[in-house]
């Protein structure tokens, strides 16, 4: 991690170097990282932190997995953090337990890949002979982009249905 300032950020500060479940680890870090930040700053402006967080994680994630020589290393974590910022940010204001199932949701769709997420996990994948470069960066946070995109369809789907606008 002290090689590289891009390894700082693409490991999570540290939360990507956790021997289990560093995704989960790396997505709670985001979790606990936006409240912290949310209660500081109030009027943070969240749609610039996320823009910037993916266009210094789309370097920094390159530039760690062509350090660690893999395409997509599970310590990486990036990717994790700035897709559950975005899940927060369009989900607020929302109670400390439907953030619970915001973060929950999040996991499984990246954890499990269903759908649209496995597709976009396979989408940047390296090819033989192909050396790591910012398609495999971009491929890291793609997945995580989609998994967010998966899980706020299925809050407002959730939220609708709970609202009783399907009656």
């Amino acid at each position: 991690m002290r090689r590289h300032p891009a390894h700082w950020v693409a490991l999570g500060f540290g939360s990507g170097l956790s021997p289990r479940a560093p995704g989960t680890v790396g997505t709670l870090w985001g979790w606990v990282a936006f409240l912290v930040f949310g209660t500081l700053w109030p009027e943070l402006p969240w749609g610039l932190v996320i823009l910037l967080a993916l266009a210094g994680g789309l370097w920094a994630c390159t530039l760690t997995a062509r350090h660690l020589g893999t395409a997509d290393p599970g310590a990486i974590v990036w990717d994790e953090i700035a897709a559950i910022w975005l899940v927060l940010w369009l989900w607020t204001p929302a109670g400390f337990w439907a953030q619970v199932l915001a973060v929950a949701l999040f996991r499984y769709f990246d954890a499990a890949k269903p759908g649209p997420v496995g597709w976009a996990d396979r989408l940047f994948k390296l090819q033989p002979g192909q050396a790591i470069g910012w398609r495999q960066g971009l491929g890291i946070l793609f997945d995580d982009l989609v998994a967010a995109g998966c899980t706020l369809l299925v809050l407002a789907l959730a939220s609708l249905a709970w609202k009783g606008g399907w009656a």
